[in-house]
């Protein structure tokens, strides 16, 4: 990355398929969320499988290192003690 001088924006991530609803499930896993999950079919929901293209940023070297999963769990954590600090500061 520290060479990357092309100008041109590139995708960083695992370059792995995912569902909409296999996201939608992991993250209430993650946060515990125990409610029904509900989609509005009345709604266009673009593609189904969201995928970033990953073959810029493979070419110069860069290969995912973290699963989408630890980095929704790292992200919550951080936010998690984050939001309980902040409370605490107010």
């Amino acid at each position: 990355m520290q060479h990357y001088n092309d100008g041109e924006l590139i995708n960083i991530g695992t370059g792995i398929d995912i569902t909409i609803a296999e996201l939608a499930a992991m993250m209430a896993e993650i946060t515990g969320f125990t409610g029904k999950i509900i989609y509005d079919t009345t709604k266009p929901d673009g593609t189904p499988i969201k995928r970033l293209d990953v073959s810029k940023i493979n070419k110069i070297g860069w290969y995912a290192r973290t699963s989408l999963r630890a980095g929704v769990e790292k992200t919550y954590q951080w936010f998690s003690k984050e939001e309980l600090m902040l409370c605490r500061r107010m």
